[in-house]
């Protein structure tokens, strides 16, 4: 009980409610996202159907040159934010061994909490494991971009197959390029949640407030952007 109570105190309570909010805000939002993907198309769910399209449309062709080409643009965005990371979490841990300076020069900005030096080590510790995770989810994706590159450079003669077979192979290969997109995406949400973590450096309040306000941001970008309306009409 001691142990537990200490551990209570240790931060105060608004701390733990914005902590709370933003594990709960995330894990919640990434369910119903998937869950409403069902209901109400996403960004994500519709061009999960062009990749569809076009891997049917790949086999179809003789060359699939642009094809393969067009994999490798793909997978350079997980490549740039995988190695982005890198540099932010080297950052972080080069921050953690001065935090009571940095922690200082923090104490002297408008409307920052002062905190002490364990609770500021603490928020940086989440921020560093949040890169850590978005880090590997792009690693991830890159892996995965690498087996759709297998997949086209697998794909029998156009003359050579049957229009089942067609089929098949289309959707095995928009599968896997809609698990690297996912995977991608999940790595993409981790960087915007990120900024809602800094918010924690001026207080808990804040930190709920940007919690928030990413969440909003992620839903209006996913469900009810105009990107999605011309995605969306173009399959119809």
């Amino acid at each position: 009980m001691d142990v537990l109570f200490k551990l209570l105190t240790f931060l105060p309570w608004p701390d733990w409610l914005a902590m709370a909010l933003f594990f709960g805000g995330w894990v919640t939002y990434a369910r119903l996202a998937k869950q409403r993907a069902d209901v109400q198309p996403s960004v994500l769910a519709t061009t999960n159907r062009w990749r569809w399209h076009w891997m049917l449309q790949a086999t179809r062709r003789e060359n699939r040159i642009v094809d393969s080409a067009i994999v490798q643009n793909l997978s350079a965005s997980p490549q740039f934010f995988a190695s982005t990371s890198i540099l932010v979490i080297g950052g972080l841990l080069a921050v953690l061994g001065t935090t009571e300076k940095t922690a200082e020069l923090l104490r002297d900005l408008p409307l920052a909490a002062r905190t002490s030096v364990l609770v500021f080590d603490l928020k940086l510790v989440l921020l560093t494991a949040i890169f850590v995770y978005s880090f590997f989810r792009f690693t991830w994706s890159l892996r995965q971009y690498t087996f759709c590159a297998i997949l086209v450079g697998a794909m029998p003669e156009a003359a050579r197959i049957e229009e089942s077979s067609r089929q098949a192979f289309a959707d095995r290969a928009g599968r896997v390029m809609g698990l690297a997109a996912e995977t991608f995406n999940d790595g993409l949400r981790g960087y915007y949640l990120a900024f809602a973590v800094v918010a924690w450096f001026f207080s808990a309040w804040a930190f709920m407030i940007a919690t928030l306000a990413v969440l909003w941001v992620l839903y209006q970008r996913e469900f009810r952007s105009e990107v999605l309306v011309a995605l969306r009409d173009g399959l119809q």
